[in-house]
């Protein structure tokens, strides 16, 4: 390669040379080395641009001559390195984890009643055979000795008839009775199959009015205790303190009597189908159950009054239907439109004893200020029996609004006559006697 080039001169040229590239390359090393260290991923700072100090020394060349030469020493610099950030962590919430419980299933509540069932029959009732007009005293006797009561009739007559000759016990009167003995006592209305059967499939008698008419044109009113059902024969199984025909027993003991369903049904139309419950302190919750939302008195009498417009609507022609209207009117404080019910019962024609039993018709004319009204129904029912005290009272009231002190005060003494301790009788007579 140096062949040709052998004079001291040459050599000089030559060493000059070389050196000069060398120094060129250091520089060019020099230069680049931050490149270097920034491809490592770190951040290094440029050095200074220094003169590097060069060292003598020797080369040697092909042919074996020994040369001056530049020796580059290593580039000395210290690079200064920045840490690289510290990353910022940002906390995430690690996500609870919140179980999904699975709920143990819900115990079934047991059902706060029995449904009725095909057939029930209770037992356990002294049976009563009523004195001369007193089923209502018979019938609560016998009521009572299904709870361990041995009250006669005679005892339950002497407080709540104690005229024997008086015709009628109202049901107010029997559910005072009973509740005055401790027991709960219910009057209601509207009763129906279902209602009465589910009644007595849970232990609970059920006392119903009814009209009674062993010979055509002479029928009464009526009280009988349902205590059993037969669904297959559609009877009912009910004591009966008058009626001797239809026994349950084929002996001489006594089960009560067969009452087909759709014979009472039409019997106990006449009052509304009228029921009265006696029963003890603990089976209240059990009864308030089986009467549900009926349990209100209102929610009973709308009800009632429904039942009553819709039998009208299907057979205009039925005085029992226009009676039952206006009474459950009358409950509902609508004299209007109880009075004008009643009239439409009495245009169409009601049994003879029917003002014996209930009021209403009293009561709604007295309401709407038909005073002369009043005054005629209860003279006209007066005339065949006078030892109805609630038509003495009605009518001591009319008069007494009609300006007759001295008729009502007669009124009312014979009302109080008949029933001593008829509350609403004395009320009224004591209000005679205030400044007008």
């Amino acid at each position: 390669m140096m062949k040709g080039i052998q004079s001291p001169l040459g050599l000089a040229l030559i060493s000059v040379l070389i050196g000069g590239i060398v120094m060129v390359a250091a520089s060019l090393v020099h230069y680049a080395a931050p490149g270097l260290f920034a491809e490592a991923g770190s951040t290094v700072l440029a050095a200074p641009r220094t003169t590097p100090v060069l060292s003598a020394g020797l080369f040697e060349t092909q042919t074996g001559a020994a040369v001056e030469t530049v020796v580059l020493p290593p580039p000395t610099f210290t690079p200064t390195l920045t840490p690289p950030p510290e990353p910022t962590a940002t906390e995430t919430a690690i996500p609870t984890a919140t179980p999904t419980l699975t709920p143990l299933p819900t115990p079934t509540a047991p059902p706060a009643y029995q449904a009725a069932q095909p057939y029930v029959e209770l037992t356990g009732f002294t049976n009563v055979w009523q004195t001369w007009n007193n089923c209502g005293p018979a019938t609560m006797s016998m009521n009572l000795s299904y709870y361990g009561s041995t009250v006669g009739q005679a005892d339950i007559a002497a407080i709540i008839k104690p005229n024997p000759d008086d015709k009628n016990v109202s049901p107010e009167e029997l559910v005072m009775y009973a509740r005055a003995q401790g027991y709960h006592a219910q009057l209601r209305v509207n009763g129906n199959r279902d209602l009465v059967r589910t009644l007595v499939s849970n232990g609970i008698p059920v006392i119903i009015e009814t009209w009674l008419e062993p010979e055509p044109n002479d029928g009464m009113g009526h009280y009988r205790m349902i205590v059993g059902y037969d669904d297959a024969a559609q009877t009912w199984i009910g004591y009966d303190s008058y009626y001797k025909d239809r026994w349950v027993s084929t002996d001489d003991s006594y089960r009560g009597i067969y009452m087909p369903y759709d014979e009472t049904d039409a019997l106990w139309r006449v009052f509304n189908n009228t029921y009265v419950l006696v029963y003890p302190v603990d089976q209240a919750p059990l009864v308030q159950a089986i009467l549900g939302a009926e349990f209100d008195e209102t929610v009973m009498w709308q009800n009632a009054l429904q039942q009553a417009q819709l039998t009208v609507e299907q057979n205009p022609g039925d005085p029992f239907a226009w009676f039952n209207l206006g009474t459950d009117r009358v409950a509902l404080g609508d004299y209007e439109g109880a009075a004008a019910a009643y009239d439409q019962a009495r245009t169409i024609g009601l049994p003879w004893r029917m003002h014996w039993y209930q009021f209403g018709p009293l009561q709604a004319y007295y309401g709407v200020g038909r005073y002369d009204s009043v005054v005629e129904l209860a003279d006209t029912t007066l005339a065949v029996t006078a030892t109805l005290e609630e038509h003495y009272y009605w009518r001591g009231r009319a008069l007494a609004a009609m300006g007759d002190i001295g008729g009502a005060q007669w009124s009312l003494e014979r009302a109080l006559a008949l029933h001593t301790g008829y509350a609403q009788a004395q009320e009224a007579l004591a209000a005679l006697s205030q400044p007008q």
